[in-house]
């Protein structure tokens, strides 16, 4: 089992920011991919942001250029530093863990951090 506790979510205006930071701990994988998805009222979630274990990153599009995902493999922590925010990033934020072992994926979630962007 995993258990992903994040923080660092709150309210800031436009054009602030906010880091939010996601440790992980239980099962250790040698190959995963750990990631920020969100998720607005009455919108479907999203990917934000992941990274993979060996450092290879993927963002969404309307946050490429002002979010920034890292990863320290040794505390086995996620962090995404997320610049120029604009109310259209207010939504919940949920951290995951996307472990592979023996051909078998195991998905797991952090139980979310609210982010609200103030205009």
């Amino acid at each position: 089992q995993v258990h992903l506790v994040e923080s660092g979510g709150g309210l800031v205006q436009a054009g602030g920011s906010l880091r939010l930071s996601c440790a992980a701990s239980g099962i250790r994988f040698s190959i995963d991919v750990m990631g920020w998805y969100r998720q607005a009222p009455g919108k479907q979630r999203e990917l934000v942001a992941a990274i993979s274990s060996d450092g290879l990153t993927n963002y969404a599009d309307s946050v490429k250029g002002r979010f920034t995902i890292s990863r320290d493999n040794a505390k086995n922590t996620v962090n995404l530093q997320m610049n120029s925010l604009n109310p259209e990033d207010t939504a919940v934020y949920y951290c995951n863990l996307q472990g592979y072992r023996l051909a078998s994926t195991f998905n797991y979630w952090g139980q979310g951090t609210q982010v609200t962007v103030s205009s």
